[in-house]
């Protein structure tokens, strides 16, 4: 890899240098009696709360440690920002995480969703002040049902996983409806994403892993050998975890229908098939959708987010509540469902997020998003075949079978030299960039799926092979590098083991010695 004549060591590469501040905990900082607000006098006499609150529910005098961090303003703002600068996002940078897209999130979504008659709108709003909200959450539905070939759409779901747990309660709700019982069975891939196995046990049902072919997709004789008068129906990930297409799905939907079952498609790799290809038009009868990986939202992470989901016509019904609707040229909410599978969130989703993908979706516009498709499934293939060269590090993949939207590669080449897929992750964040996901599919060993979207550059992605390529190197001539691993930033390689088993949640002043109990 070069150097750059700018940079204080021209020897490293980008984003491998720069000013990092240690920061201490807030707890560490400022001074008993310091504060960074200045409130007037309160209006009422002052109360003494053990004469209002019963002393089981008071904490009392704090000790040494205890309460609320004393600092001034500019030691909370100098705090927050230096944390700050040692995150890593994707504006920071390339951020191949796969499976669990992470797309850059255009400003234009940022500055709608601040419009104030869109940040402003209150969930009590009457239904004639909200016709704005309502049309925008209208026409989202709408373009997600033209996007996926199907008929009616909610936008309540918070998250891709809470859109699962919806489409299975829908699935059971159709069964009892139609076949009298829920049945006890769906069907779940051995490559899915966790949530898909989990969110059937929490509706209740019983999972039945079923094996991809030697090539990495699903044979239908293979869902016919498990089908029985039990089975629910199945959950499929297309184009799949390891980035291949389903090229049975149509004849394994036809299996599953035969045997009374839905098909329900995990939305999560849609950004692979948008504009190109519907999962209606597959046989698929609802899908939910993560709106951070196809349409550009910032990621939930635990926060606000959305999982849309879509239906064929005749589950409509079983639609989470409450449902929005065009009356001429009106539109109003609709709770008068009794088949409902009920509510799932308060009133109407994270609303905001929502006016993030509506707006990518009219910012683009049919064509873009097609193009968008195509770039980031050119810019995939481009990165799998440069990985795969010698120039790129020879790195070996899971299957050898056309991937779309990402590509997974295993570590098989640099165990030979003790070197771990955790070894690669962590050298990666040293010259810059934000480790993939990792031993994630299951079914593939020391997995290493990678994922580039549809908006970063050439140049970019060839940076990315150049510190592949000298990871490789360094796994066969100093294996060492790789075990110490990260040591350019902020923090060095932590002990995760430790910290997942025997985890210090609360800071107290005797925090250091508590960790040096536990050896350092």
């Amino acid at each position: 890899m070069s150097g750059h004549p700018f940079r204080p060591d021209a020897s490293l590469p980008p984003g491998t240098t720069g000013l990092a501040l240690e920061e201490p905990l807030l707890f560490e900082r400022g001074a008993p009696g310091r504060s960074g607000a200045s409130l007037p006098p309160v209006g009422v006499p002052e109360v003494d709360p053990a004469s209002e609150i019963p002393a089981r529910y008071l904490r009392g005098e704090p000790e040494a440690g205890e309460g609320l961090p004393e600092v001034s303003e500019p030691e909370v703002v100098r705090h927050f920002t230096r944390i700050s600068q040692w995150n890593y996002g994707i504006d920071s940078g390339l951020f191949p995480l796969g499976s669990c897209t992470m797309k850059y999130n255009p400003r234009v979504n940022e500055a709608m969703a601040r419009l104030p008659g869109i940040a402003r709108a209150h969930p009590f709003l009457e239904e004639e002040d909200a016709q704005g909200p309502l049309r925008l959450m209208y026409e989202l539905e709408q373009a997600l049902c033209g996007i996926s070939g199907l008929d009616a759409c909610t936008l309540q779901p918070a998250a891709g996983a809470q859109g699962e747990l919806a489409g299975v309660l829908i699935i059971r709700a159709w069964q009892e409806a139609t076949h009298g019982r829920p049945r006890s069975k769906i069907l779940v891939p051995a490559s899915a994403h966790g949530t898909n196995p989990a969110t059937s046990a929490l509706a209740g049902y019983e999972v039945v892993e079923i094996r991809a072919g030697e090539q990495g997709w699903v044979h239908a004789e293979t869902v016919k050998e498990a089908m029985d008068d039990e089975v629910a129906g199945i959950m499929l990930t297309n184009p799949n975890t390891l980035g291949i297409f389903e090229r049975e799905i149509a004849e394994i939907a036809s299996v599953v229908h035969e045997g009374g079952g839905l098909v329900y498609c995990d939305g999560a790799n849609l950004n692979a098939l948008m504009g190109h290809a519907r999962p209606g038009d597959m046989g698929v009868d609802l899908m939910h959708f993560n709106l951070h990986k196809t349409f550009s939202t910032p990621h939930g992470g635990g926060g606000p987010g959305a999982g849309p989901v879509a239906v064929r016509a005749d589950l409509e019904r079983f639609l989470p509540i409450p449902r929005v609707v065009k009356e001429g040229e009106a539109y109003r909410l609709v709770e008068d469902r009794p088949d409902s599978i009920g509510a799932l969130k308060a009133f109407y989703g994270n609303f905001g997020v929502l006016a993030r993908a509506h707006t990518f979706i009219r910012e683009l516009g049919a064509a873009g998003l097609k193009s968008a498709t195509e770039l980031a499934v050119l810019n995939a293939r481009y990165l799998r075949h440069r990985l795969e060269s010698e120039e790129g590090g020879a790195w070996p993949l899971a299957f050898a079978s056309e991937t779309l939207h990402e590509s997974v590669f295993t570590d098989a080449a640099v165990q030979a030299h003790g070197v771990s897929t955790l070894d690669v992750a962590k050298r990666l964040i040293d010259f810059g960039f934000h480790p993939p996901t990792v031993y994630f599919p299951l079914v593939v060993s020391g997995a290493l799926m990678i994922e580039p979207t549809e908006t970063e550059t050439r140049e970019g992605i060839e940076a990315f092979v150049a510190a592949m390529a000298q990871i490789a190197r360094e796994a066969k001539e100093s294996p060492e590098l790789l075990h110490a691993a990260p040591t350019r930033p902020v923090r060095e390689r932590l002990d995760e083991t430790r910290a997942a088993r025997r985890p210090i949640l609360r800071w107290t002043p005797e925090i250091d010695d508590q960790l040096e109990k536990q050896g350092g």
